[in-house]
């Protein structure tokens, strides 16, 4: 004797598909977080500790709490902070000493390249008339070239300038290595070689 008339619809149903049939195949997934779950502090940002001095923010080894955009998409990925849990906070209690003098060290060493910066006066060449109006601008990144073939490794966020230059000349500009390291550079705005 064949299959049961029931047996025969189940197996028909699993080879036949209909619209008029609704059978679930899909196994469901749970999904995943693409972030796993930051600690909340009292007033609900995300509370990180920060590996690093971060400018307008804190220390090395301070917990601060930021908005969760900011820790997600600046901080984590930078290097700059890390989550801030019991285990972190034991460690840097344990190393504060060392963490410390670390930092008068780094920042001896900041003062020594701003001294010698500061005694320092750099040429940059751009394209003037005859009035001495600048065609284009110099701006830090051209700074920052100039310092760098000196052999001084600063960034385009060291320099701070009130306004790109414009003009022919001799002009002051404030290099600041550190929140606590600023130095003065002379910066010789001359005609290119080709004027």
């Amino acid at each position: 004797m064949g299959p049961s008339l029931a047996e025969w619809l189940r197996k028909s149903l699993k080879t036949v598909s209909s619209p008029f049939i609704m059978t679930s195949t899909k196994a469901t997934k749970k999904r995943t977080p693409r972030f796993p779950r930051l600690p909340k502090g009292p007033n609900g940002g995300i509370q990180l500790m920060l590996i690093q001095n971060v400018e307008h923010l804190g220390k090395a080894g301070e917990i601060v709490e930021v908005k969760p955009g900011h820790a997600n998409n600046y901080l984590l990925p930078e290097g700059l902070a890390i989550i801030s849990n019991e285990h972190h906070k034991r460690m840097v209690e344990k190393h504060r000493a060392k963490l410390l003098e670390l930092e008068r060290k780094r920042l001896s060493d900041l003062r020594s390249q701003a001294d010698q910066i500061g005694k320092q006066s750099i040429n940059v060449e751009a394209n003037a008339n005859e009035e001495g109006h600048l065609y284009g601008s110099v701006g830090s990144a051209e700074i920052v070239a100039a310092l760098r073939a000196n052999g001084y490794q600063v960034g385009p966020d060291n320099v701070k300038l009130e306004g790109v230059l414009k003009e022919l000349g001799l002009y002051t500009v404030k290099i600041q290595l550190h929140p606590e390291v600023t130095t003065d550079l002379k910066v010789w705005v001359v005609p290119a070689a080709s004027n």
